[in-house]
């Protein structure tokens, strides 16, 4: 069975145009603060970027932006 972080990071290593958090909790049917504490240490590991489009926030797999 695969962590949350690893199936964070699977979801966004396939979408390449970037995902809010709404978008991957929906997605992954897990809640929203269980998606952002996995983006966090995603982002602590320097693994993803972040690109905020107004109030929201696109979160991309590093180096498909």
């Amino acid at each position: 069975m695969k962590t949350k972080k690893e199936a964070v990071s699977d979801l966004l290593k396939k979408n390449f145009m970037g995902l809010t958090i709404i978008e991957i909790s929906r997605l992954l049917k897990i809640s929203r603060n269980t998606v952002a504490v996995a983006l966090a240490e995603l982002k602590g590991e320097k693994v993803i970027t972040i690109r905020p489009i107004g109030k929201a926030k696109l979160h991309y797999w590093r180096g498909f932006k």
